[in-house]
């Protein structure tokens, strides 16, 4: 009798053929008009806090690979990914001593804790902003952090503007000057075309499922246009959600990470229009300027839950099918 071993290998399940090094480099070639923008907008420090966070998570993976006795993967560039991630999410101010706890943060808790690679329920550089926003919350806050900076725009964070003065504000963020980068916020958030661009371009190499984007998109200007119709006065239109804060660089990079997202179409649509359903509840409803960071953390702990929907397959249950 021959003795057969199974062998069941753990998440992503999704694959298209390439390695995990194409697939990362490939986020981080998406990546580069955004962080570019980034730097050109906000100059020398937004270079200096991209370098430093990307270098600093891929530092903490070897450490952590050479103190546990792991393989060390650093050449599949997953923790440049994220390390990358994580510091265009963040301001150009931001301390050196806080970017690189960020880092760890990201590295530590949000991957290697869960197993490493494909194993974590929760996006990691996600799990790292949470924690900074909960113990430096200072540090986030975009119009503090470029209170010294002069731009010929609007020098406001367009959600904290939101929250603080209402709708008066909206007539100074103009839905194309959003588009373009103009407004104050992360140093890689703030550009939507170049995010909208390196977006797309994933979805047309196949890296990520354009059903959890158009529905997480589909969500926030369903549910942002409801309540713009219901008062008008009171919250801001559907594209200015779409346009500012954390939602773009959520959608096309944050959402659609594999190993926290389904596997299957019917829970992909599901989890992606909950995404963008939680941000809009948290701006109009909650006490948090943006919400994304909140939403997409809440969508990946229920993505276990939701991948188990399936829809019955064709003429499953009917005699004689």
């Amino acid at each position: 009798m021959t003795n057969t071993t199974l062998i069941v290998s753990h998440a992503p399940y999704w694959h298209n053929g390439d390695s995990l090094f194409k697939q990362n480099l490939n986020f981080l070639i998406a990546l580069l008009p955004a962080a570019v923008f980034g730097i050109l907008n906000f100059g020398a420090p937004a270079l200096g806090v991209l370098t430093l966070a990307a270098s600093s998570a891929m530092l903490w993976e070897v450490i952590l690979s050479v103190i546990s006795r792991q393989k060390v993967a650093i050449g599949n560039m997953e923790s440049a990914v994220i390390g990358l991630l994580f510091g265009m999410m963040v301001p150009a101010t931001m301390p050196w001593w806080v970017v690189i706890t960020g880092t760890f943060v990201t590295v530590v808790l949000g991957k290697f804790v869960f197993g490493g690679t494909g194993s974590n329920p929760f996006h990691p550089t996600l799990v790292g902003i949470a924690i900074l926003i909960m113990a430096w919350p200072a540090f986030l806050d975009f119009d503090t952090a470029y209170v010294s900076y002069q731009f010929d725009f609007t020098a406001l964070a367009p959600l904290a503007a939101l929250k603080s003065h209402g709708t008066s504000v909206l007539g100074s963020f103009p839905t194309y000057d959003l588009l373009m980068g103009k407004e104050v916020g992360g140093i890689g958030s703030t550009f939507g075309l170049g995010l909208i661009i390196g977006g797309i371009y994933l979805m047309l190499k196949g890296y990520t499922r354009w059903e959890i984007v158009v529905s997480f998109i589909a969500g926030i200007l369903i549910t942002a246009t409801i309540f713009f119709v219901l008062h008008p006065d009171k919250y801001a239109p559907p594209l200015f959600h779409l346009f500012s804060g954390y939602t773009l660089i959520g959608a096309f990079f944050l959402a659609v990470e594999n190993s926290s997202s389904p596997v299957y179409r019917i829970p992909m649509l599901i989890y992606g229009f909950l995404g963008g359903f939680m941000i809009i509840l948290v701006r109009n409803i909650g006490i948090y300027p943006d919400g994304t960071i909140l939403s997409i953390l809440l969508i990946n702990l229920i993505n276990p839950l939701i991948d188990v929907i399936k829809p019955k397959a064709l003429g499953k249950g009917v005699p004689n099918a």
